[in-house]
C-alpha cells in the first residue's frame, strides 16, 4: 500500500509506473477482445468505435474515432471505418487495410465532452483525517494545514496526488489544473512531489505562493515562487486578499507571470466581507498592464455578497480584462457562512452577473477530502449538481461550466462532439444530461486523446 494512504483510497494508486499507458493490456475482457492484436497498434489505439451511444439531443449514433480525433458520426452501423474513409481517404493509401477498431457497445450511455477540473489541490488531497479543522472555517483550515505541511514527505504527497488524479480520471476528467503550495515549511517539496507524479494525465501546476509576497517580509516567499517557475511550474498563483498589501502582491505576481510568459491563477476574495475587493484590483491591474497570457480568478466569494449595482460594475471590468472566474461550490459551501446563525450565505460568486457581463464562468471541485473540504468525490458531476442546486444554474449551464468554460479558463481547445474534434469524451449510463448530473451513475467510459483511459462498471447483486 502507498505510504500514508488508507487502503480504501490506495486502490486508485498505480500498481506500476507503466500502468494505464498500454492499449488492450489491463482492459476488461469485453473490451480487450476487440483490441488491436499488434503491440504497436495497442499502444497507439489507432481507432475506436463507440456504438449506439446517445447524444445530448437524444439521437442514438455510432461515433468513430481515429488518431485521437472524431472521424465520423452516423446512424448505428454507419459510422465505422468505411464511412470515415469517405471523408478521410486522403490520409490513407488506396487499398490499405483499415486497422481493426476497438469497439464498445454503449447502448444506454450518454456521450458528453469530457469535463475538466480547473481548480484542484492535489498536494492536500485525502488529508482530512490527518489535519483537523475544528472550527470548520477558512482560517481554521489554513492554521491546520500550515502546521501539517511541515511534516509531509515528498513520497506521501506524490502518492496522494496520484490517487486523486486516478479518481478524477475514472470519473471523466481529462485535464486538471492543481495549485501546489510553495513556502515556509514545505519550501519546494510539494512541487517536486507533483512533478514526480506518474498517472494517466500530467496536470497543469500552479505555483501557489505563500503570504506575505509583499514587502521585506515577503522576500523569501518571492524567491521561492521564482524558483518554482524556474523548476517548471505552468502557472503563477497566490492569495492576495490574505497579503498585507494585496495590490503589491498582485503586481508582483503579474510581473513574474509576464516575465515567464505564463498564465496567472489567483485565489481571490475567499471571504464574505467585500472589503478589500481584490477582484477589482486584479481587473484594474490586468487592464493597466495589458497582460495577455491568461488570468483566472478563483472563488470570488465576496462578489456574490455585494449590492447588485456594485457587483455588476466589477463584473464588467472583469469581463473587459478577459479574466475567467472559477466558482468552487464544494469548498465555499463548506467553509463560508459559519458565523451566520440564520440564513447562512451560500458562498458562491455572482455567476449570473458575471455571465451577463460577458465573463467566462467555470466550475471546479477545489479541495478533495482535506481540512478545507472534508467531503468530495473527485467528480465534476458533483460540482455541476451543486451549481444547479446552490447556484440555480440549469443542467446545461452547470455542465458547460465544468467542461467548455473550464477549458476556456485553462486555455485549452474546446472539444464539442463533432467530426474533427478532439476525442476527449465521457460516456455515462444516463438518458439525458439532467439525469447524468442527478444520478452521477458510476457506469462510465472515459476517452482521452482517442483511447479508453478508464472504464467503470457497477454490479448490484439482489440476493433472494
Amino acid at each position: 500500500m502507498s505510504e500514508g494512504l488508507p487502503e480504501r483510497i490506495d486502490r486508485h494508486a498505480p500498481r506500476s509506473g507503466a500502468e494505464g499507458h498500454h492499449g488492450g493490456e489491463g482492459l476488461p475482457e469485453r473490451i480487450r477482445e476487440h483490441a488491436p492484436r499488434s503491440a504497436g497498434e495497442g499502444r497507439h489505439w489507432s481507432s475506436l468505435l463507440l456504438r449506439n451511444v446517445t447524444l445530448t439531443d437524444g439521437r442514438e449514433e455510432d461515433v468513430f474515432i481515429r488518431d485521437g480525433v472524431i472521424a465520423a458520426i452516423g446512424k448505428p452501423g454507419g459510422a465505422g471505418p468505411s464511412h470515415a474513409d469517405r471523408s478521410t481517404h486522403a490520409s490513407r493509401h488506396a487499398g490499405e487495410p483499415e486497422p481493426p477498431a476497438v469497439e464498445l457497445d454503449l447502448t444506454g450511455y450518454l456521450l458528453l465532452p469530457a469535463p475538466v477540473e480547473p481548480h484542484a489541490h492535489l498536494d492536500k488531497a485525502y488529508s482530512a483525517d490527518q489535519v483537523p479543522n475544528p472550527d470548520g472555517d477558512l482560517m481554521g483550515a489554513v492554521r491546520g494545514w500550515l502546521a501539517h505541511r511541515t511534516t509531509m514527505s515528498q513520497r506521501d504527497i506524490t502518492a496522494r496526488a496520484e490517487a486523486a488524479i486516478r479518481a478524477y480520471v475514472a470519473n471523466g476528467v481529462t485535464q486538471i489544473r492543481t495549485h501546489v503550495d510553495i513556502g515556509p515549511g514545505i519550501e519546494l517539496r510539494g512541487l517536486e512531489a507533483v512533478l514526480a507524479v506518474k498517472a494517466p494525465i500530467r496536470p497543469q501546476i500552479v505555483a501557489f505562493g505563500s503570504n506575505p509576497l509583499s514587502g521585506s517580509d515577503g522576500a523569501r516567499n518571492r524567491d521561492l515562487l521564482r524558483e518554482a517557475v524556474a523548476m517548471g511550474a505552468d502557472v503563477v498563483g497566490a492569495c492576495p486578499a490574505l497579503d498585507p498589501d494585496p495590490k503589491a502582491c498582485i503586481e508582483f505576481c503579474l510581473q513574474l507571470a509576464a516575465d515567464a510568459r505564463l498564465p496567472l491563477d489567483l485565489h481571490v476574495d475567499e471571504m464574505l466581507d467585500p472589503d478589500p475587493c481584490t477582484l477589482a484590483l486584479l481587473a484594474d491591474a490586468v487592464l493597466a498592464t495589458g497582460f495577455e497570457h491568461g488570468v483566472v480568478a478563483s472563488h470570488c466569494v465576496s462578489l456574490g455578497m455585494m449590492p447588485p449595482a456594485q457587483a455588476r460594475e466589477i463584473a464588467l471590468r472583469v469581463a473587459k480584462a478577459g479574466i475567467a472566474v472559477v466558482c468552487l461550490p464544494q469548498t465555499n459551501l463548506y467553509l463560508q457562512g459559519r458565523m451566520h446563525e440564520a440564513a447562512p450565505p451560500r458562498g458562491l460568486t455572482a455567476m449570473r452577473l458575471l455571465r451577463e457581463a460577458g465573463a467566462v464562468v467555470a466550475g471546479g471541485g477545489d479541495n478533495l477530502q482535506d481540512p478545507f473540504n472534508i467531503m468530495g468525490r473527485a467528480d465534476a458531476l458533483e460540482t455541476a449538481a451543486l451549481l444547479v442546486m446552490a447556484g440555480h444554474d440549469s443542467p446545461q449551464q452547470a455542465y458547460d461550466a465544468v467542461s467548455t468554460c473550464a477549458r476556456r479558463a485553462l486555455g485549452l481547445r474546446e472539444n464539442p462532439i463533432g467530426v474533427g474534434a478532439a476525442a476527449d469524451l465521457l460516456a455515462i449510463r444516463a438518458g439525458s444530461l439532467r439525469e447524468a448530473i442527478a444520478t452521477a451513475h458510476p457506469d462510465r467510459v472515459v476517452v482521452r486523446a482517442g483511447r479508453v483511459a478508464a472504464l467503470t462498471t457497477l454490479t448490484t447483486d439482489w440476493p433472494t
